[in-house]
This record gives C-alpha cells, structure tokens and sequence, in this order.
C-alpha cells in the first residue's frame, strides 16, 4: 500500500520512505522520534518536520543526557534563539522525559529495551490495504502509554 499522507512535501515523502516504520534500537533515535512527537500535538508533521533541523541544533541532536541537565534559562534561550516550536511545556517535556528515559535506562538497560520487550523483541508487520484500516491507537499502544505514564513523566503524548 502506497500511503497519501506524505503527499508532495518533499521532507514528508523523505520522512515516510526512508524512516516511517523502520523498526530501530539507537535510544537517541527513539527520543528524537518521542520529542518530535510530542511538539506535533495539535499541530500537522509537515510544520514539526520542517522545524526538525533547528530542534537537531537546538537539544543537541537529542542527546538524552544534555537535554535532562537543560535548565529553565536553557529552555528559555531555545524558545527564543532557535526555530522550534514554542510552547514552553512542550519544550519544558523534553527534559522531564530525557530524565525519565535515564530512569527507564537504568532499569532496562536502554530506553529501546524497555520498548520493544512489549513486542519480544519483534517488530508488529500488519497488512493493511487502506490508511482507513489503520488504528490511531491499540491496546497496545495503550499499554505502553499507561507505563510510560507510570513514571512521573510526559513521555506520552496520550
């Protein structure tokens, strides 16, 4: 199945072919995708995509350890130096969940570990045949949310 959604937005269709559902384990990858995520709430991946360099520059490439050390004055110079979205809780989120991904990494020996034990380690492949078939959410995608949730965090956009 061929998916519409990327339309002709050059950064979408990059987007979709070479990263969408590509099953990964690089922790720093995986909060990339979280933060990115969470910026798009209420807003198109078009607009969170096209902002993704300056959010690159801005949080280090999403080093998890220098975004859990960011300071209220560090968030607020991102907010106002960098091309980011601007809303200071979803920003203030990227700290708070960088410091709940050490947490989780701590006890699960990386943050991709903790998520993929969900799936024994093995990526779901559905076949779906119209983008009307696919779910926004599952019972799984609940689970998973519910436990991120679990840790005082914002690691969940739910």
């Amino acid at each position: 199945m061929e998916c519409s959604w990327p339309g002709n937005n050059q950064l979408m269709r990059m987007y979709h072919n070479e990263e969408w559902c590509v099953p990964t384990t690089d922790d720093q990858y995986i909060f990339e995708m979280l933060t990115l995520e969470g910026a798009q709430a209420g807003l198109s991946w078009s607009i969170v995509l096209s902002k993704r360099e300056a959010y690159q520059k801005a949080f280090h490439n999403f080093d998890i350890r220098f975004c859990s050390d960011l300071t209220d004055n560090d968030l607020m110079n991102i907010k106002e130096n960098y091309n980011v979205i601007k809303h200071l809780a979803k920003l203030q989120s990227v700290r708070s969940n960088a410091q709940a991904v050490i947490k989780i990494t701590k006890e699960f020996g990386s943050f991709s570990n903790f998520l993929w034990r969900y799936v024994d380690f093995e990526p779901i492949i559905n076949d779906w045949h119209s983008e009307g078939q696919i779910p926004t959410q599952t019972d799984l995608s609940n689970q998973i949310s519910k436990d991120l949730k679990k840790g005082d965090s914002n690691l969940s956009a739910q």
